[in-house]
């Protein structure tokens, strides 16, 4: 499963319905109950728990991760890297016990898509972080995102990788441009549409495509874009709705144009130049998977530590390298540039990894949706993609 993965099935949303909206209050952890004494000093350690694939890893050894092994011999600290989160509500399942009972979870550091961060933040499930121990963080930021709606200020969150929710089409067998978001409903793609299945992966492109700022948007915004979906589907414009399987069919060309992930289609293009990627005129949302200090972590400090080793320009460059998602450094680009290898140079002009001033403007992060509109809202949308 991806870590932009999708929401399989009304029940876990539901569920959270009921915790975080009305069935139990008490989830609801006050600040002066999120922290522990904090062990970094005397303990040298922090555990981190992230998604598979998402750090660089040795060549000729895939469980070595060359970041984390300067990291820790730069300062001591032993980290326990586990690469155990494959789903944001899976992972939510696992740990919500021990937060909503104010019990440490056993990890440092975790890191989660930014619409589930927005719960936990709402929740009083995770820590202030102290910028005086991040001060890569606090100078190198990405300004695109340093305050989502969820986290102004970005106080509890940092972000790990970001991307793009776009749309990605094959030239060669469409044999033109795709420019806007409705150019999807166009005659010759019928049939040959996919959208992403995921309620919060998939909506804020198809708002933007009717003209609507996701910074801010409604109800009706929301509604208006799930009438549209029906329409298609009624008229067989969308082949199906996918996770990130949506790749296969595009390869094979039973698909010419579908929602898509920046990083994903980096990685289709090294095979298949045909492939492009577009940031429509309307725009397109941009989007991340954050870092954030669980309640209750023994080793905070460690942890912030940690996190402004990454925001360290030449730290975040040879991690961009690696992965290939948007890059939360834009300092970074000019340490890939003067990369003595050709191919690692080339990166810093990708503006899937740097996007460019033009592309920057069409960017925005979305408004997560709360958690009084998730259970109506995933109802709806649940029902029109068959989940």
């Amino acid at each position: 499963m991806s870590r932009r993965s999708l929401l399989r099935a009304l029940g876990g949303t539901a569920a959270f319905g009921a915790l975080a909206g009305c069935g139990v209050p008490a989830a609801y952890v006050a600040p002066g109950d999120r922290a522990v004494a904090d062990e970094s000093t005397a303990d040298k350690k922090l555990t981190w728990a992230n998604w598979p694939l998402y750090i660089d890893t040795d060549d000729k050894n895939p469980n070595r991760r060359p970041t984390v092994d300067t990291f820790e011999k730069r300062t001591g600290i032993r980290v326990d890297y586990v690469e155990e989160i494959n789903d944001n509500d899976e992972f939510f399942g696992k740990i919500s016990p021990a937060l909503m009972n104010h019990q440490s979870t056993g990890r440092d550091l975790i890191v989660i898509s930014d619409w589930m961060c927005a719960r936990f933040v709402r929740l009083g499930w995770v820590q202030k972080m102290d910028r005086a121990h991040q001060p890569n963080v606090a100078k190198y930021l990405d300004p695109l995102l340093r305050s989502p709606a969820f986290d102004k200020g970005r106080l509890f969150t940092v972000p790990w990788q970001s991307g793009i929710t776009g749309i990605a089409y094959n030239r060669k067998k469409l044999g033109r441009e795709i420019r806007h978001v409705k150019d999807l409903w166009a005659s010759d793609l019928k049939g040959r549409v996919t959208l992403l299945s995921g309620l919060d992966e998939s909506f804020a492109l198809l708002m933007q495509g009717n003209g609507v700022d996701i910074t801010k948007w409604t109800a009706d915004d929301f509604h208006n874009v799930c009438d549209e979906v029906e329409r298609e589907v009624q008229r067989g414009q969308i082949r199906r709705f996918t996770g990130n399987d949506y790749t296969k069919d595009l390869v094979s060309g039973d698909v010419l144009a579908c929602q898509a992930y920046s990083g994903d289609v980096i990685q289709l293009q090294a095979d298949n130049p045909d492939i492009r990627f577009l940031v429509p005129e309307e725009g397109a949302e941009l989007w991340s998977d954050s870092l954030m200090i669980p309640n209750r972590a023994r080793h905070k400090a460690n942890a912030e530590r940690l996190i402004d080793y990454y925001y360290d320009p030449g730290t975040a460059a040879k991690l961009a390298a690696w992965v290939n998602y948007v890059c939360p450094v834009p300092a970074a680009k000019e340490v890939l540039a003067a990369s003595k290898d050709k191919d690692t140079a080339a990166l810093a002009d990708n503006p899937l990894i740097f996007p460019d001033s033009g592309m920057r403007k069409r960017l925005a992060i979305a408004r997560d949706i709360t958690s009084t509109e998730r259970v109506e809202f995933a109802k709806r949308w649940n029902k029109i993609v068959g989940l």
